[in-house]
Order: C-alpha cells, then sequence, then structure tokens
C-alpha cells in the first residue's frame, strides 16, 4: 500500500494506540494536519496556544496515563518552542515522542526560512532523536521511537521530518507495535546481597522515588515495606507510590522534606533507595548525607549507582521485578522497636501552619479533603510545588504531576490540560503560584476552546515565593525583581478568556470557592490571596546536612 509520508505518520501513530495529540500547526507541518483532519474521529487533536504548553500536555498525559504523549510542532519557533518542555521530560524520565517537521531536504542547511537544526538543539536532552530524509525509512522510525521512548528508564524521544518527507510516498505495511517488557534477567548475586543486608539492619529506612513509578511497582512496594517493617519516605516524584495514609509513611525528604524523614535517614543503619537518583534537593550536603548507614539502590539505570552518593550495593533492574524477586526470597522482619522510635517523631515533629488566615497549606489541605484524595494534582514550581507536595495524601501513583528535575515555572497548566485529556474521569487540579500562573497562563485559552474542565488555583501572594523565601533568610532581605504587586486581575483575566474567575481572601471564600469549582464543569481560576512572607517550613539551608533541617520556630528560638 503505497501512503504518503503524513499518511504514515497518522498511521503510525493509529498503531501505538494513540488517542490524542497535542500541537500547534504551521507551514512545514501542513501536510500532516491535513491528514490529521482525515482522521479527527480516531485522533483527538488539543490546539494548545504555544508550542510550550503542548510538550507539556503530552508530558501530563503520560504521567497521568502510564502511555506515551505525543505533541507535534512546525519547523524553526515551532520546534524551539518544545525545547523546555522536552527537557523537564527528559529530567524526570517521562515517555514523549516530539514530532516536528522541518524545510525540505533540499533546503537543509541553507539557512532557509524557519529552519533550525531541532536534532542538534535536543541531542543533550532527548533518550534519542532522528531526522528522516528518506520517507522510505519513516514508519521503521516512528515505530522505533515509541519503544525507545517505553524501554528501560523511560524519556523524551524527537522526530523530525523534512517537508518533503510528508509529501512522498512509499509502501507501508500495518504492524502491532511491539510490546516493551521489563527484562526479567536480574543479577541473582546483587539479590542475595540486598537480601543479606536487610537481615542484618536493625533500622532499616525505605527511600521511594519516581522510578516505582514509572515501573508500575506499587503494589510490590507496599509488599516489600510491611515485610521490611521499614518507615517510608519519598522524593517529589515518588509521590503515591507509597500510600501518604500509611502509618509507615514519613512524608518527604530532603530540603522541604519532614523533620522525621530527614532525622530518620540520618539515623538508619540500613537505606534501601527505590528508583530515586540522589538528587541534590534531596540529599543536602552529599558527603553528610545517611553517614551512619549502608546504601542499597535499587534501579533500572545502571549509570545512576555511584554517581551523586557512593552506595554499599546495588541492584540494577527494573524495580517492579526486582521487588518481585526480593519480595519471594525476604522472610518477615521486625524493627517495632525502630519504627516506634520514627513513630514518635512524627507526633513530635508534626508539619504545622497558621491555622487562622487563608495559607498555601490550608488551601491544600482544603483540596484535599473536597476531592477526598482522589484527584489529579498538578503544580508549578515554588513554594505552592512544596506545600502541594507536604500537605496533600498521596495515596496512588500517577496522581501528583510535577517537574522535579528541571524545576519548569510554566510547567503544572500544560500538564493539567494533558491529564485531564487522558484521565476524563479524574478530578484535575493546578496548583500554581502567581508567578508561575504569568508564565503559560494563556493556556487557559486551551481549556475553554476544548471545554477541559480543570481547576486552576493561583497561590496568589504577589510575589516570587521561593526566590523571596531565599533572599529573605539568605540575602539579608534584598528584594530583587521577586515582588509582582501590579494590577494584574487573574479574575478578570479568567472571564476575559472564557473561564470562569473566583477570588478567595479568607478561608470561608475558598471553600465555597472550590466547591463552586468542583461542581461547575467547565474550566475554572480560583485567585487566593495570601501572606508575601508565608515560608515553606521546614528547610534545609544549602550546603547544610538534612539533619539540620530548621523551621519557623527554630529560627525564633536562633
Amino acid at each position: 500500500m503505497q501512503l504518503t509520508g503524513s499518511e504514515i505518520v497518522i498511521e503510525c501513530l493509529k498503531e501505538q494506540g494513540v488517542d490524542t495529540v497535542f500541537g500547534y500547526p504551521g507551514g512545514a507541518i501542513l501536510n500532516v494536519y491535513d491528514e490529521l483532519y482525515k482522521h479527527q474521529n480516531e485522533i483527538k487533536h488539543i490546539l494548545t496556544s504555544h508550542e510550550q504548553g503542548a510538550a507539556h500536555a503530552a508530558d501530563g498525559y503520560a504521567r497521568a496515563t502510564g502511555k506515551v504523549g505525543v505533541c507535534l510542532a512546525t519547523s524553526g519557533p515551532g520546534a524551539t518552542n518544545l525545547v523546555t518542555g522536552i527537557a523537564t521530560a527528559y529530567m524526570d524520565s517521562i515517555p514523549i515522542v516530539a514530532i516536528t517537521c522541518n524545510v525540505g531536504v533540499s533546503l537543509l542547511g541553507k539557512d532557509s526560512f524557519q529552519e533550525i537544526d531541532i536534532t542538534g538543539i535536543t541531542l543533550p536532552i532527548t533518550k534519542h532523536n532522528f531526522i528522516v530524509k528518506d520517507v522510505n525509512n519513516l514508519a521503521a522510525t516512528i515505530r522505533k521511537a515509541f519503544a525507545i521512548a517505553k524501554k528501560g528508564r523511560p524519556g523524551p524521544v524527537l522526530i523530525d521530518i523534512p517537508k518533503d518527507v510528508t509529501a512522498n510516498k512509499a509502501e507501508y505495511v500495518k504492524e502491532k507495535p511491539v510490546a516493551v517488557e521489563p527484562s526479567q534477567n536480574i543479577c541473582e548475586t546483587q539479590l542475595d546481597t540486598a537480601v543479606e543486608m536487610i537481615k542484618e539492619a536493625k533500622k532499616p529506612y525505605i527511600f521511594v522515588g519516581g522510578g516505582a513509578i514509572l515501573s508500575g511497582a506499587s503494589e510490590e512496594l507496599y509488599t516489600f515495606a510491611k515485610k521490611v517493617d521499614a518507615p517510608v519516605t519519598d522524593s517529589l516524584m515518588g509521590k503515591g507510590a507509597f500510600p501518604g495514609t500509611d502509618p509507615l509513611y514519613t512524608g518527604m525528604l530532603g530540603m522541604h522534606g519532614t523533620k522525621t524523614s530527614n532525622y530518620g535517614v540520618s539515623e538508619c543503619d540500613l537505606l534501601i533507595v527505590i528508583g530515586a537518583r540522589f538528587s541534590d534537593r534531596v540529599t543536602g550536603n552529599a558527603q553528610k548525607f545517611a553517614q551512619n548507614a549502608k546504601i542499597i539502590q535499587i534501579d533500572v539505570d545502571v549509570a545512576e549507582m555511584n554517581k551523586n552518593v557512593m552506595i554499599s550495593a546495588g541492584v540494577v533492574g527494573d524495580i517492579k521485578v526486582v521487588l518481585d524477586r526480593l519480595n519471594e526470597r525476604l522472610e518477615q522482619q521486625d524493627h517495632a522497636e525502630w519504627v516506634t522510635k520514627i513513630q514518635k517523631y512524627k507526633e513530635k515533629y508534626p508539619l504545622v501552619y497558621h491555622k487562622d488566615v487563608l495559607s498555601g497549606p490550608f488551601v491544600v489541605e482544603e483540596i484535599y479533603r473536597q476531592t477526598k484524595g482522589e484527584a489529579i494534582i498538578s503544580t508549578e514550581v515554588g513554594q505552592h510545588q512544596m506545600w502541594a507536595a507536604q500537605f496533600y495524601k498521596y495515596t496512588k501513583p500517577r496522581t501528583f504531576l510535577t517537574s522535579g528535575g528541571l524545576g519548569t515555572m510554566g510547567y503544572g497548566l500544560g500538564a493539567a490540560l494533558g491529564a485531564k485529556s487522558g484521565r476524563e474521569d479524574k478530578v484535575v487540579v493546578n496548583i500554581a503560584g502567581d508567578g508561575c500562573f504569568r508564565m503559560n497562563m494563556n493556556e487557559i485559552a486551551t481549556a475553554v476552546r476544548h471545554n477541559i474542565p480543570v481547576i486552576q488555583v493561583v497561590i496568589n501572594n504577589h510575589v516570587l515565593g521561593m526566590v523571596r523565601q531565599w533572599q529573605n533568610l539568605f540575602y539579608g532581605q534584598r528584594y530583587s525583581a521577586t515582588v509582582l504587586n501590579d494590577a494584574v486581575d487573574f479574575v478578570k483575566l479568567a472571564e476575559a478568556m472564557g473561564a470562569e474567575g473566583i477570588r478567595a481572601t479568607t478561608q470561608e471564600e475558598f471553600k465555597s470557592a472550590f466547591e463552586k469549582a468542583m461542581n461547575l464543569g467547565r474550566p475554572v481560576v480560583i485567585d487566593c490571596q495570601i501572606d508575601s512572607d508565608d515560608k515553606v517550613w521546614p528547610m534545609v539551608a544549602p550546603g547544610a546536612a538534612i539533619s539540620e533541617a530548621f523551621d519557623e520556630a527554630d529560627l525564633k528560638n536562633k
């Protein structure tokens, strides 16, 4: 069957089970969009307001569904506008396929109109990328891209297609996608070593990262934690892998982790690290991290072993497979005395905030209460992101979508649109700061255009909150370029874009605003006015050990 390149693109997307794509058309990609028009009943296209929004939407779709997210962009600025979203997915190991089109093959390398070397630009931030100059290679390349995005440690893949390749014809034969299965080949010696170290431990602690979610290992992780009888902490990316309501759960680890987790990890004699990469935001001073512990690291990517922190033993393999094997070998452990000590830390060092005013933590707890913990929460980056991580109890994987590695302001709204497109059954809430919301707030228009009923909550403190917090604590209160106290009215802005806008200045106003948003069934922006000097507590100062976490009370006593 002879098909054009653009027909092959669409047929291959259908082969891969793609039902939704996010993008923005332009001259170089017109042939693909023309073909997409003919298949609009099979593949839904979400036209975003900006290509960055399309990349983040593909990312959010992937995180929420576990499938590969797909975004489309034209050449030149269309392609470069995807870069931040691709880098965000790369840092957090999210499987997306970005399809860009370029100028014709004969025009490549001649500084043609809207020509850019997007494969060269994205080489460091993709798992792999391709430029397809021969239409006969197109189908095989697309199939390979999806397999690479999903296999092992997932990640973004980019395919760049010159415009004439989308018009040229080639033989197309439909194929079933090859199932990407995790390797069952785990080193027996590594498993035996891990089991022996767990048996010897008196004070084990489990630290969970995003890898446990990506491998779908939540059930195996739960069984493992109960068998080891150890407290569990997580990274920002690991939230929801282990239930945040379980008695063994002690909250997040690291710079804004709980004192319980930071102290507990600093005191444990064995740290079992599952699908986490020892980010500097987790370890604090890496030389002082978990100094009293032997460390076992379980990860699919051998390159993560001994990269940031020296470990005692490693098990290389898919998290789900490794935990299943360990659970088979492990007998029930008993660490009642240690677990009790950590429980006392939880009682002694709870997360606290000022209960009498509208604040970020109150907003997050109220969202948790009204959604009964069943929503998908996306965030931007900053104070509101930390509050969303601290005060919402995530009990299931793929319900907390946030930019962990790159820390991308402007990520959350696009991600929310992607998540809601893939999980229409879920309430989807994007929690933003006013600084982040400004970056990509144009995607509210996308939500309205496609009637995607996301709830956008803006924690509006009229400053760049996290940067200001650092300026307050470490830069002598010199608030350089962090005050946003201007005339922007987010309620009017929401209404101008066709959404519902509601302002909340008190706790009661927010309660009723969110309740209304839950029942409206259309895009809503809630502008929550909070104090400019609210801070995220606890905190670890840059360069300090996580055992030196301090909070507001410590600061006052100092």
